[in-house]
């Protein structure tokens, strides 16, 4: 199995709530979208399935829908 690219995501802020991550990164179009993948546990942070939209993410942690990984960046 190949590993696939694993795109980063730059934030400005210490933190990232997960449903907005989502709309940053392009993995969903919107917010309703959002709200229902996570509640339907189609996403992941950090290889584990989270229905917390309001999940906190912080440099370094994961997210991965429909086989599309993103990694969190820190801007400096």
């Amino acid at each position: 199995m190949s590993n696939p690219e694993i795109e980063e995501i730059p934030i400005r802020d210490d933190m990232i709530r997960l449903g907005q991550l989502l709309k940053l990164a392009n993995l969903v179009e919107d917010g309703v979208e959002a709200t229902e993948l996570i509640k339907n546990g189609l996403v992941k942070v950090n290889g584990e399935i989270d229905e917390r939209r309001g999940r906190q993410l912080h440099a370094g942690d994961t997210v991965t829908v429909n086989g599309q990984t993103v990694r969190i960046t820190a801007t400096s």
